[in-house]
């Protein structure tokens, strides 16, 4: 029998890229190898012209490309559950750690679920840190001495205009995350990135070639101030830019705003001259309640037949000509959809009136503008520091970006879709996580945020607040708390003051569960190395033979469940006491048995486990030298998943490390 294995790679960037090659062009793959001539032809060329194209190019670019295909190796998720808030209830995370290195922790897991992405990533005016992700100098001290080293080993670089690589030092950080990002988009899934004047035309060319050109949906204007600089010497800027790119192009209707449901009218002038057929009913004639209108022109519309009105309304067919907006087929569809018209006096000029629903809202401006009493006004930074204000950490950040502003770009994409995930991977003060709770707490929602920051270390020399923090994520992690407590408290007060009959708000999920990266807690190289197991150590200290030193069993879960599909990590994990004191179940549906010894009783309580999990995995060691019972505790799990599973067949059911 061959022995799965809990594989100790997480992604495998090449094999699936290749596959991805495959379904789309059979015969361009043969025997695994992708045959470039025979691919050059599925697309139509049939000679090489010319090596020159048109593309976006820059020193290091090759090295980028690669970064974005290695894998991470030894790396992991830590939970720390200290720093969590609600952990068993909650679904939304929050990640320290490089960012590069946290996608791809997550590819396997959130790979292809997360509908939206927002990051605002260092604008690179020549003051901002970019992450440096070409480790080569050789000595730990002159990192340090030079401020490119923290404490967690990460390594940022402040990259100043005056060197020769400005542009590439931040396309090179870029390149990699947003590659790696695009593979956890949902295929109606859409990313938005905030970006000023310095950088948005390269980011433009590098999102066309990451996400392709035809993916370009719009690029938003914000107004990031109301104050801006007196001192300019050129303009005095206001306004910043969001890029939006999905990851395939769809015809998806964006959120903008509610219509105000007042009837508006369907004459346009300037339009080309239509004649529309209206059905028995669908005008209203608010005038006259029952009567004759006779064909003829009018003040502004032909009518073409006679009209006659029983109970306000139209009692047969009418052929009216005028200068439209629409076309017969929009006419129809709005009719479908419970649109009607009205007719106010004998002028005979038409108007059109929507149902209220929620299905009935404009399209965005690609102007954002700072009407804040209006539904589709957003705030500035100025706005922005005043929420911090309310929350005490107004003294924190020079350039927050106001909750109203990430709100109205998470409702254009999920005002139909209260359920979706939203990943931020430079989040900052947390506005993300902010947002997302108020628009929860607003429409009743149940949407989930990803969070992650890199741990940079602030500087307190400054005495920007009277609250000395350690790092950046400190920051993020305490505005989240109180920011989710200020909504609570804020609801609660309201269903105070409910009248009769009204219904109470529900609180939204104001909790997270905190991970950082680290090093692995596995042995994967010495589990591979079958036969080299020391057996007194296997005796007395069975946890050194499979697990680094101090590892703890919910860090060994957690790094088995990044190497699994769609499950994500906020999922609860439960002790199955009942079996033993070191068996997980873990959303309910994978069991990770970490026992130092498997007998046939345990197998039994397994096998007996209803519903049965969809997976098991198992500690080879904990088998000893009895490989039957090794080989009869995988068949007979497996045959009972594979009989629990129906038509869907699932993979590598049972497997161990």
């Amino acid at each position: 029998m061959s022995k799965q294995r809990v594989p100790k790679t997480i992604n495998d960037f090449i094999s699936d890229n290749v596959q991805a090659l495959a379904n789309l062009f059979p015969a361009a793959v043969k025997d695994g190898q992708v045959d470039f001539t025979a691919l050059k032809e599925e697309l139509g060329q049939f000679e090489e012209v010319d090596k020159e194209k048109y593309e976006l190019t820059w020193a290091g670019k090759q090295e980028a490309k690669k970064k974005a295909q290695e894998d991470v190796f030894g790396r992991t998720l830590k939970y720390i559950h200290e720093d969590s808030k609600n952990p068993e209830t909650t679904e939304n995370l929050y990640i320290e750690g490089d960012n590069l290195e946290v996608l791809k922790l997550l590819r396997q897991n959130y790979y292809g679920s997360i509908k939206m992405i927002y990051i605002d990533p260092p604008y690179n005016t020549g003051n901002d840190f970019v992450y440096n992700d070409n480790f080569k100098m050789d000595a730990k001290e002159s990192d340090i001495a030079e401020g490119t080293l923290d404490e967690y080993g990460e390594r940022l670089q402040k990259n100043q205009k005056s060197t020769n690589r400005f542009h590439a030092n931040w396309l090179n950080m870029m390149y990699p995350r947003l590659k790696v990002a695009k593979d956890l988009l949902t295929d109606d899934g859409a990313i938005f990135i905030s970006i000023d004047d310095d950088e948005v035309k390269n980011l433009k060319s590098l999102c066309d070639e990451i996400f392709g050109e035809e993916n370009f949906a719009v690029q938003f204007i914000w107004t990031k101030t109301s104050t801006p600089p007196s001192l300019s010497y050129k303009c005095r800027k206001t306004a910043e830019y969001i890029l939006v790119y999905e990851k395939i192009s769809n015809n998806s209707k964006y959120f903008g705003e509610l219509l105000d449901n007042g009837d508006a009218p369907l004459l346009n002038t300037g339009n080309p001259i239509k004649t529309l057929t209206f059905p028995k009913g669908s005008i209203k004639f608010t005038y006259v309640k029952n009567g004759n209108v006779k064909a003829g022109d009018y003040a502004k519309t032909k009518i073409l037949n006679n009209i006659n009105i029983a109970n306000g309304e139209n009692s047969n067919e009418i052929k009216i000509s005028g200068e439209f907006k629409w076309e017969q087929t929009t006419l129809d569809r709005e009719i479908e959809n419970g649109t009607y018209f009205l007719i106010k006096s004998d002028k005979m000029s038409i108007r059109f009136q929507r149902l209220r629903n929620d299905n009935n809202y404009k399209t965005p401006n690609n102007f954002i503008d700072i009407r804040l009493n209006k539904q589709s006004g957003v705030g500035t930074n100025e706005s922005a520091v005043k929420e911090l204000n309310q929350l005490e950490m107004d003294k924190l950040f020079n350039f927050p970006k106001p909750t109203s502003l990430i709100k109205k770009l998470l409702l254009m994409k999920s005002y139909n879709d209260k359920d979706s995930i939203t990943l931020d991977f430079f989040s900052g003060s947390g506005t993300t996580a902010d947002a997302v709770m108020k628009l929860n707490a607003n429409d009743g929602g149940n949407r989930k945020y990803i969070l992650v920051q890199l741990p940079e270390e602030i500087d307190n020399s400054e005495k920007k607040s009277d609250i000395a923090y350690e790092n950046i994520s400190e920051i993020g992690k305490e505005r989240i708390r109180r920011a989710g407590e200020k909504i609570k408290s804020e609801i609660e007060e309201h269903n105070k003051q409910l009248k009769i009959g009204e219904e109470p708000k529900q609180a939204p999920d104001i909790g997270f569960k905190v991970f950082r990266t680290a090093y692995t807690n596995i042995k994967w190289n010495l589990i591979e190395s079958e036969g080299q197991i020391d057996n007194k150590a296997l005796t007395n200290r069975p946890d050194s033979v499979d697990f680094t030193y101090g590892a703890k069993d919910i860090d060994v879960v957690y790094e088995i469940m990044l190497r699994q599909k769609d499950i994500p990590l906020s999922e609860k994990m439960e002790v199955l006491s009942g079996i033993g004191e070191r068996t997980y179940l873990y959303g309910s549906a994978y069991l990770i048995c970490l026992e130092t010894e498997i007998t046939e009783e345990l197998i039994d309580q397994l096998a007996a486990l209803k519903p049965l999990p969809i997976k098991f995995v198992f500690r080879d060691s904990a088998f000893k030298d009895d490989i039957n019972l090794k080989d009869d505790t995988f068949r007979r799990l497996k045959n009972l998943i594979d009989r629990n599973s129906g038509a869907k067949k699932n993979t590598y059911t049972v497997e161990f490390i």
